[in-house]
């Protein structure tokens, strides 16, 4: 790049050099500055420099001027996200189960950018203190994508749906072919990345994991069930639905021990209705789709746990522990 055009960018060399060099911690000397631009092939004098730092000040860039007698430095004071903002957002990533292993590591590398060179470091330390199993499905990035593209544009979009077998191969569902649904929001549910969306055929919301989707494309039709969107509160719809598995939705009365409330409110909310019973225990009353997920869950507690009504659910529960324990005679 010819000498005069660089010249020309002095202003945005300076302000990049102290966004990547410098925090509260560590500042940056106007000498320190102009070899900086030299190494780029850009000539400045003293009086340039103190003239592009507080240009960059009227712009807005938090540039504060550290004199400690025969030093003067300089140093970015605030940024868009802060260290511990970005910790969080390190930390998000990391431990996201659907983010695989490279896209993890890209994705952090873009957070570093937020930050100075020396922050980085920081964030960079955090990134080896979780290690978990990761999803290895990469366009999981662009199913989201391309399913957010049906939202905004009020479109059907169709997809494979597919499980995995036990050798590993994908079996699809619907005999291989598309599925054909309205999308109105994605939910996250148990580490699992679901598209909630309304299938025409069954007159009904559904939702799907979107790691199991395939060959997303948006459609020209126009979509159709928000009437039925409208009437869904996605907050309560996550809590009544365990794991996302599907069933009928009951009022659920269940007895816990006093230790377990905080669990219990992890999971049905911090809103759920609770009412002491006795000295060691209380009862909560909720309403939860019926599942076998929603028995393993309640089973998870062990002897500390029971659902005490109703009568349908009571029995429904006992043929669950029955089959299990079949498992094992």
């Amino acid at each position: 790049m010819p000498r005069s055009f660089n010249q020309k960018l002095k202003p945005f060399y300076v302000m990049n050099y102290l966004l990547e060099n410098t925090d509260e911690e560590h500042t940056v000397s106007v000498n320190q500055i102009i070899a900086h631009l030299e190494a780029q092939g850009i000539s400045a004098e003293r009086k340039s420099i103190y003239s592009d730092i507080e240009a960059l000040q009227v712009l807005g860039v938090d540039i504060e001027r550290v004199d400690s007698g025969n030093y003067v430095g300089y140093y970015v004071a605030s940024r868009t996200f802060e260290l511990p903002e970005l910790k969080l957002l390190v930390d998000s990533v990391q431990s996201s189960k659907f983010i695989t292993h490279k896209k993890t590591a890209s994705l952090i590398k873009k957070i570093e950018k937020l930050a100075s060179i020396h922050e980085a470091q920081l964030l960079n330390r955090q990134v080896f203190v979780k290690n978990r199993i990761k999803t290895m499905n990469e366009s999981i990035y662009y199913n989201v994508d391309e399913i957010h593209n049906g939202i905004s544009k009020n479109k059907r979009i169709q997809f494979l749906y597919f499980e995995e077998t036990v050798s590993g191969e994908r079996n699809y569902r619907h005999g291989g072919a598309y599925y054909l649904v309205s999308p109105f929001a994605l939910t996250w549910d148990d580490e699992n990345y679901y598209m909630v969306a309304y299938d025409s055929d069954a007159r009904m919301i559904k939702h799907y994991r979107v790691d199991k989707m395939e060959k997303i494309s948006v459609t020209d039709e126009t979509r159709d069930g928000l009437e039925a969107y409208n009437a869904l509160d996605m907050a309560v719809y996550a809590k009544k639905t365990f794991g996302m598995f599907t069933g009928h939705e009951v009022n659920v009365t269940m007895r816990f021990d006093n230790h377990l409330v905080g669990a219990v409110r992890d999971r049905l909310g911090r809103d759920v209705f609770i009412v002491a019973d006795g000295p060691d225990h209380f009862t909560v009353r909720a309403d939860v789709v019926v599942s076998p997920q929603f028995f393993a869950w309640v089973c998870g507690f062990g002897a500390q746990a029971v659902i005490t009504g109703p009568n349908e659910v009571v029995e429904q529960m006992k043929k669950h522990v029955d089959a299990i324990a079949a498992q094992y005679k």
